[in-house]
């Protein structure tokens, strides 16, 4: 292989992960002139178009994507490979993309975010603040937070980082108008608000003090994929909806909603860091997961 090549896959991943070339070249050392020719004799090379370029956007075409997720591995293959033969550990550097629901994001994340950069100022982050399932390998994402217990995907691997609870909770004036179910059988005849990414929504469950399973199919007035907006319709008396404690805690202390079921366990909600499972992880993934674990242990 040519060394000109491999220079090239280094400059390209260097532009795809810092997202310009401007801030490539604050990187590397070179002009942005410099990595524009670079980039344009990348493609002349490989005979296609690896990313779309205006003066604002750049954007990865399916062929530049492809070829981004096997830059990266080699290059981070490479880099670990050096380490390994120079006897030392890799300091934690590079860009990592991260993919958490919003909430958990704004609340959480941030501020640990701020402590890691300043514990590791070589890293820089690309946080996609969504409550979607994003597929990590296609996306180009390094690590996603989910409320799951299991990656779905063999591929990936999943580690739990902290346990939340969720409670069912209804306002006030939807309980006056409908009354209030006292077991969670019963709420087939009541209003549901739900999350519309769960896997089946509509498909409640419970634990009775003594072990049993309760399965509820409920009726879904309103469906969002967003908490923040079960818990607003929830407020304003749309439906009984289920969110996890630490939102609704404010709302439950001050009468705005009222919490059912509170003899019953309350159910888990498992969140885990996922990420793809590579033989040779980077010293930057590896010490994110590590932060997050640990400070979230702590919390």
């Amino acid at each position: 292989m040519k060394t000109k090549l491999l220079d090239g896959m280094v400059t390209f991943v260097h532009v795809v992960d810092s997202g310009s070339f401007t801030h490539a070249a604050q990187i590397t050392g070179h002009s942005t002139s410099y990595i524009s020719k670079e980039m344009s004799k990348l493609e002349e090379r490989l005979g296609v178009r690896l990313m779309h370029r205006t003066t604002r956007t750049l954007s990865l075409t399916p062929e530049g994507e492809l070829y981004y997720e096997s830059c990266k591995q080699l290059v981070e293959s490479a880099q670990e490979i050096e380490n390994a033969l120079g006897g030392k550990q890799s300091e934690p550097q590079g860009h990592l993309r991260i993919s958490c629901p919003v909430s958990f994001g704004v609340v959480e994340l941030s501020p640990m975010l701020a402590k890691f950069m300043s514990q590791y100022p070589k890293v820089t982050f690309e946080v996609d603040l969504s409550d979607r399932r994003v597929d990590l390998v296609a996306e180009g994402i390094d690590i996603a937070v989910r409320a799951v217990h299991k990656a779905a995907d063999s591929s990936l691997i999943s580690r739990r980082i902290k346990t939340a609870h969720a409670v069912t909770v209804a306002a006030p004036s939807y309980l006056r108008k409908y009354g209030t179910p006292k077991h969670p059988s019963e709420l087939n005849q009541h209003k549901a608000i739900t999350y519309s990414y769960q896997k089946n929504p509509n498909l409640w469950e419970y634990n009775s003090n003594d072990g049993e399973m309760i399965k509820v199919e409920v009726d879904s007035v309103f469906a969002a994929n967003s908490p923040e907006m079960e818990m607003s319709m929830c407020l304003e008396g749309i439906g009984i909806t289920r969110l996890p404690e630490e939102h609704t805690r404010e709302a439950i202390a001050t009468g705005r909603l009222v919490e059912l079921f509170s003899d019953f366990p309350k159910h888990k909600i498992d969140l885990c860091l996922v990420y793809p499972s590579r033989k040779h992880m980077s010293a930057k993934v590896r010490a994110f997961i590590d932060f997050m674990a640990e400070h979230l242990a702590a919390s």
